[in-house]
C-alpha cells in the first residue's frame, strides 16, 4: 500500500511539473526550432508515405500516459497544414515541455473535410506500431511511447492507409 501511495505521489508531482503550455496549443511548423542551433526539447518528425499531395495533415504530441494518449483535448501541441510532400514526405518540429515520455499521432485527411474516412485517409504513430481494424487504428500508448531528450529528438513516422 505504501508503494502504491508513493508511486501515485510521484505521478502527481510529475504532472504538476509540466509547464502551463501543455494541453491544446496549436502551433506553426517552425523547423528552426529543431535546426542546428536549436536547444530543445523538441521532436523533429519525418512523416513518410503520403499517397497523395492533397488535403490536410495533422500531427499532435501527447504525454505518454494512458489517460492522455489519443484523448480529445489532451494533446500538447498540434500542427495542421496543407499537404505538400516532397518525395512523399514532410518534416515537422514539435516542441515538448521537458525531456520525457511522449507519443505522436499523424492523420492525413486526403480530401481536407476534417472527418476521418477510414477507407481513404491515412495515419501513423511514433514507433510505427501496427494498426488494424481490431484496435480501430489506435495502438496503446505502450506501443507508441518514446523518450524525447533535452535536445532535439529525431523520429520517423510511416503513414498507413487501409
Amino acid at each position: 500500500m505504501l508503494k502504491v501511495a508513493l508511486g501515485l505521489m510521484s505521478v502527481v508531482a510529475l504532472v504538476a511539473s509540466v509547464p502551463a503550455m501543455a494541453h491544446g496549443q496549436e502551433i506553426a511548423n517552425d523547423l528552426e526550432r529543431c535546426g542546428a542551433s536549436a536547444r530543445g526539447p523538441a521532436v523533429l518528425v519525418d512523416v513518410r508515405g503520403f499517397v497523395a499531395a492533397t488535403g490536410k495533415v495533422r500531427i499532435q504530441s501527447y504525454p505518454a500516459t494512458k489517460s492522455a494518449w489519443l484523448t480529445k483535448g489532451e494533446w500538447l501541441n498540434r500542427i495542421e497544414t496543407t499537404v505538400r510532400p516532397a518525395g512523399g514526405a514532410m518534416r515537422f518540429c514539435l516542441p515538448v515541455p521537458q525531456a520525457g515520455e511522449y507519443g505522436i499521432a499523424v492523420r492525413h485527411d486526403r480530401d481536407g473535410n476534417g472527418k476521418t474516412d477510414i477507407s481513404r485517409d491515412g495515419g501513423g504513430f511514433s514507433n510505427n506500431p501496427s494498426i488494424s481494424i481490431f484496435n480501430l487504428g489506435k495502438p496503446g500508448v505502450e506501443k507508441a511511447a518514446f523518450h524525447a531528450g533535452p535536445g532535439v529528438t529525431k523520429i520517423t513516422i510511416n503513414l498507413k492507409y487501409m
